[in-house]
């Protein structure tokens, strides 16, 4: 066969096996190095810093891990949190995360190796995305290549849809999560195509590990049952899934109930019934095959038809008891908004008002994805050309990862994944074709088009023994397919017609690439695409995901950069300022915050477990001064912290949150709080023309106070919501303000105490600046009328 491009011959295949395996691992060492690297953007920039809201108080937790050991974190209660409830933190967190933070602070310095923990904290997502990628490199493996697994682990390294959710100081369950999942679909993989218990409880032991780290593992827990249900439909039921599946699920979910965050859940939830009852379907199937080992063909049909219905019925209705009453817990409204997008923000607007749960726009899956999102439909339709079980996996995967992808943002890290595969196994095809350098040969090509459809040159030879058992193989196979067709349904014929058809037109025509100048081309223009994609991933990531929240940068007119402390400006008074018990009252967007670096009582914070206390926070910020103060009161507040951003312009402010504040508190206090009284013509606005309701809630009194002092006089204009604030600003009675940072973006506002005569507040206070209270004319007496 002729070459495009001369190859060396005098190589041994030893020789190039090991060239080979070498060039393999500085490659996965280059591709470590870079995805590391990609995630320092905000150390570089800014400095060691945990980022975010809910990363403060997974280091908090960390450091009494660290400090007092894992007994004490365990066992640890939290009376600052959620005042004045507490919380036990033990019990309520997935304390996978800072547990492996401790036992790598517990390893360095018993390696007499001193560093700090909050280094460990900032650091391991990173870390860990190096380990992603070659837990990405191994599936990858599984599904076509190593050149498809080197390339998916370098789109893994460096996508910015895994950057968002790993880049340094982002201490989140996440930074380890998608190194699990991808592992544990991994090891899932390897014990289904060698019906491997050893795989198994491989895949079991991380699984294990996942549920201890992160809420997302019920993905896992629903992906591999509902792989295992497509196989069986598709008649490809052997004892090799049974052995994969069965080890899996009976490991890891005893393993996976000895957290105590999940406990009896694997047992008693609607989000785990899937996988028990694939579970026991499974024990269906593989009793039937042993039955059918030992009756005949007649019997089998009448008792498999008798059993399958029986248990059917009585697996449906006890599901159906056990849920009504009560020993099966139904879905949650979490899941109900995966599958209504307006579910949540009708019927539980704490979950809508999280900007992460919002439907995930068109432009962001380009901005996160580039164009590995166009190479992820090719390479999902190249599943279907050898369609194993494996493959058959990355379709269902796809799917579904898809879907969710669509309907929150969030979770656009679970679709990443496959995306990255998807793409590496099309792009590998691709070049592996054009790399080739055997050409097509033409001559072979015309001698067979010119004699075999006229007949007339080809001679009818007698068939030889290798013919012919090549043709009892034939009809073999074709009784497999058969067999399986039968056992399948449907499903699995189409299935067979579609792959077959595929295999035969891929064998009939000989395929190949002529020339060098086609190779170019097409080479070139993927070289191309891969540069731009690098180039696009460190724009983003550098611009738009290393910025760690709690200190902001903003751009002046000469190409500087500015940076915005407020935050931690706040954070550093509050502690130094202010009474160690000293109660602290704010949206919960902050409450890990105030505790991880003010180190104060919040009376809300992240964790958002009870609606009720969240709902007085909102009632007492959208209520008029007089009716929130004795509720601020009543829950021992010392000081109120609010954001505000309408001076420099920081869009995520209160103010753009308050509608959020006023709809969880209405569906606590309807007949108290309505939402339409807050908007003028249904328009929010804090202008002139603002609702009063509006204009005389807390939260519009705290932002706008002493606001129009900074424009001297003029006109003040607030930057975000683009209006004109009125010149005559409100004023408080009940309360004081204690301190506002240097760009206004935190203000601090102190709670008084009662009046010492008794007299009301807002009294006291007129009282003092010398206002006088108002007389009533004396009723007019009536003359008596004379007789």
């Amino acid at each position: 066969m002729p070459a495009a491009y001369p190859l060396p011959s005098d190589l041994s295949p030893v020789t190039v096996a090991n060239t080979a395996s070498l060039l393999r691992i500085i490659a996965l060492a280059l591709i470590s190095g870079a995805a590391i690297a990609s995630r320092l953007f905000a150390v570089i920039n800014f400095e060691s810093i945990i980022h975010e809201f809910d990363p403060w108080f997974n280091y908090r937790a960390t450091k009494v891990l660290a400090s007092q050991g894992f007994y004490e974190f365990w066992n640890w209660f939290d009376p600052t949190a959620w005042y004045p409830l507490g919380r036990v933190v033990g019990g309520t967190i997935y304390p996978g995360l800072m547990a492996t933070s401790g036992v790598i602070y517990n390893l360095l310095h018993a390696l007499n190796l001193p560093v700090d923990i909050r280094n460990i904290c900032v650091l391991l997502a990173p870390g860990f995305s190096a380990l992603t990628a070659w837990a990405t490199y191994m599936f990858t493996k599984e599904m076509k290549d190593e050149s498809a697994g080197l390339l998916a682990a370098a789109f893994i390294g460096i996508v910015p849809g895994y950057i968002s959710r790993s880049v340094a100081g982002s201490y989140d369950n996440e930074a380890i999560a998608i190194f699990l999942l991808m592992f544990t679909f991994f090891a899932w993989i390897k014990a289904l195509k060698q019906g491997s218990a050893f795989w198994g409880t491989i895949a079991a032991v991380f699984y294990f590990y996942m549920v201890a780290a992160w809420g997302g593992y019920a993905f896992i827990t629903n992906m591999i049952p509902l792989h295992a249900l497509v196989l069986l439909l598709m008649g490809r039921f052997t004892g090799r899934l049974y052995v994969a599946y069965s080890s899996w699920y009976a490991i890891g979910t005893l393993s996976s109930m000895q957290v105590p965050f999940v406990g009896f859940q694997p047992v008693r939830t609607s989000e785990h019934m899937a996988a028990l009852g694939v579970f026991g379907l499974l024990q269906i199937v593989a009793f039937g095959q042993l039955v059918r080992a030992h009756v005949s063909s007649k019997q089998f049909q009448e008792l498999l038809f008798a059993t399958v219905i029986s248990l059917g019925l009585i697996g449906f209705f006890g599901i159906v008891g056990l849920t009504y009453k009560g020993w099966i817990a139904p879905w949650t409204g979490r899941f109900y908004s995966l599958w209504d997008t307006g579910y949540a923000k009708k019927y539980i607007p704490i979950i809508a008002s999280v900007s992460e749960h919002q439907p995930t726009a068109w432009p962001s899956f380009f901005m996160d994805l580039h164009f590995l999102i166009f190479l992820f439909p090719a390479g999902v339709v190249m599943c279907f050309r050898t369609l194993r079980d494996e493959h058959i996996f990355v379709i269902i995967y796809a799917v579904v990862a898809s879907y969710f992808a669509g309907v929150m943002v969030r979770l656009m890290l679970t679709l990443t994944p496959v995306v990255c595969v998807s793409a590496a196994v099309a792009l590998s095809t691709l070049m592996d074709t054009y790399l080739d350098p055997a050409e097509p040969s033409v001559e072979d090509d015309k001698s067979e088009s010119s004699t075999t459809p006229t007949g007339t040159t080809s001679t009818s030879r007698p068939a030889t023994p290798a013919s012919s058992k090549k043709a009892k193989k034939n009809k073999e196979k074709e009784k497999e397919k058969e067999a399986s067709a039968s056992a399948g349904g449907v499903l699995s014929e189409l299935v067979s017609n579609v792959t077959s058809s595929a295999a035969k037109s891929a064998t009939t025509a000989e395929r190949g690439v002529f020339g060098m100048d086609t190779r170019l081309v097409v080479l070139l223009n993927s070289l191309g695409l891969l540069l731009f994609f690098v180039v696009h991933c460190t724009w983003v990531t550098s611009n738009a995901y290393s910025s760690p929240s709690v200190v902001l940068s903003s751009t002046s007119s000469d190409g500087g950069k500015n940076l915005i402390d407020d935050f931690r400006e706040a954070y550093h008074w509050l502690r130094q300022n202010t009474a160690e018990d000293a109660v602290v009252m704010s949206w919960w967007d902050y409450g890990y915050q105030i505790a991880g670096m003010a180190d104060r009582p919040t009376l809300v914070d992240n964790n958002t477990w009870n609606n009720t206390h969240i709902a007085t926070v909102g009632k007492a910020m959208s209520s008029p001064e007089d009716i929130a103060y004795p509720i601020l009161r009543k829950h021992d507040v010392s000081y109120v912290l609010i954001i505000f951003g309408g001076l420099i312009g920081y869009s995520g402010d209160d103010i753009n949150k308050f509608l959020w504040m006023v709809r969880i508190a209405q569906g606590v206090w309807p007949d108290e709080i309505q939402e339409p009284n807050y908007f003028n013509r249904g328009e929010y606005r804090v202008d002139s023309e603002a609702s009063p309701a509006m204009r005389d809630s807390l939260m519009y009194k705290m932002s706008y106070y002493r606001f129009a002092e900074l424009f001297g006089g003029q006109q003040p204009v607030d930057r975000v919501r683009g209006q004109h604030v009125p010149i005559q600003g409100p004023t408080l009675d009940y309360l004081e303000e204690a301190y506002t940072t240097e760009n206004w973006i935190v203000r601090i506002y102190e709670v008084k105490k009662d009046d010492v005569l008794g007299r009301d507040l807002k009294i006291a206070n007129a009282f003092n600046q010398g206002k006088k209270r108002k007389r009533t004319k004396p009723m007019s007496r009536r003359k008596a009328i004379g007789a």
